[in-house]
């Protein structure tokens, strides 16, 4: 087969122990492969040079201009972007032959696919986490990641999306551990875009807030099918919402203690 007229286009930090997996699914059938770090001290440059990836080094300018950056550096006419963290299944890279193979995929400004999450013992088909429909693959001139500048980045598009089926494969978290780790850092990056979107913290979301998610989850969205696992993600979930809106509350609220008389 032929290579695709894509750039796969990856933004990493120390993304060492990832890497090789994600640039093993796109080797060989990909016309472009771009690795551009931010920052990076650890062997991902090696890495990705010895997997025959083009390598640039970035300033950080948050998470959705860092990868318009990154995408700029491209010269395919199509890009798929992609995480360190994640790697393209075989469903999705016949998926995509597909898609390119398609006499009218140029009336299409991108594709979007689900993406699935080892978490733990098993894939997360159910709950918050799963389809999480992405859009990831977009034509150069058609498509740019918009969004928050903070977080909760997204590609948007000018023209319609096209659906695939394939799983787009996620591994954010190695441990319970590390998905516990991100909790405080997402609820800081929340409380500077509620910052900078003049909101105010609200009681009622925060005691209600919570419940919903978890209820959305477990319940409506059948999280419970995934067994235990199912049920601490939409714990955590509930959990992390609850941290994120105290964060705020504490963000305009917070004072240093009287000194004592």
């Amino acid at each position: 087969m032929a290579p695709l007229p894509l750039s796969v286009v990856i933004v990493a930090k120390n993304e060492a122990h990832n890497l090789p997996r994600c640039l093993a699914s796109v080797q060989g059938w990909t016309a472009e492969v771009i690795v551009a770090l931010n920052e990076t001290t650890d062997a991902s440059e090696s890495i990705a040079r010895a997997a025959g990836a083009a390598v640039h080094h970035l300033p950080w300018k948050g998470f959705r201009d860092t990868k318009n950056a990154a995408a700029a550096l491209g010269k395919q006419p199509w890009v798929l972007a992609l995480d360190a963290d994640e790697a393209v299944s075989p469903a999705l890279r016949t998926e995509l032959a597909a898609f390119f193979a398609r006499a009218d995929r140029d009336r299409f400004a991108g594709a979007r696919f689900p993406r699935k999450v080892w978490f733990i013992d098993r894939w997360i088909m159910h709950g918050d986490w799963y389809p999480d429909l992405s859009l990831r693959l977009f034509q150069r001139e058609r498509g740019r990641w918009g969004g928050d500048e903070f977080v909760h980045e997204k590609v948007e598009c000018d023209g319609p999306v096209a659906s695939l089926q394939g799983d787009l494969l996620h591994y954010s978290f190695p441990s319970l551990s590390a998905h516990v780790a991100k909790i405080t850092p997402f609820a800081d990056l929340f409380v500077q875009q509620q910052r900078a979107r003049h909101a105010r913290f609200s009681l009622p979301q925060a005691v209600l807030r919570p419940f919903w998610r978890f209820f959305r989850g477990y319940v409506l969205r059948l999280g419970f099918l995934d067994g235990y696992p199912g049920f601490y993600i939409a714990v955590a979930t509930a959990f992390g919402a609850f941290v994120r809106y105290s964060r705020l509350y504490e963000s305009e609220n917070r004072r240093e203690p009287p000194v004592d008389q």
